[in-house]
């Protein structure tokens, strides 16, 4: 069985990851994996609310996909050292 809820970046509803807290009823976030579509000078302004949100969270694992420009990555894995990952074409994840 796979526990899995992917959404859109859309803020319509909030923070997707909020968004996905309140469909659940379940408080804690595991593992944050995907890209943030974070990519140019156009989406600048928004990284740090985009970024803000899931360190606010906390979640133990932090997995920006290839569309989470440098700019972003870097402050993740400045806000979340711990939880950061890096990953690279051809990266496996599992989570037991």
């Amino acid at each position: 069985m796979t526990d899995r809820i992917t959404l859109e970046p859309n803020f319509e509803k909030g923070f997707p990851l909020r968004h996905a807290q309140r469909l659940t009823g379940i408080e804690h976030v595991h593992a944050f994996v995907g890209g943030l579509h974070l990519t140019g000078g156009l989406f600048e302004p928004i990284i740090p609310r985009t970024i803000g949100e899931p360190a606010a969270i906390g979640p133990d694992v932090v997995v920006p996909g290839h569309c989470t420009d440098w700019k972003a990555t870097h402050e993740l894995a400045r806000q979340l050292p711990q939880a950061y990952l890096q990953t690279s074409a051809g990266t496996r994840l599992h989570f037991a």
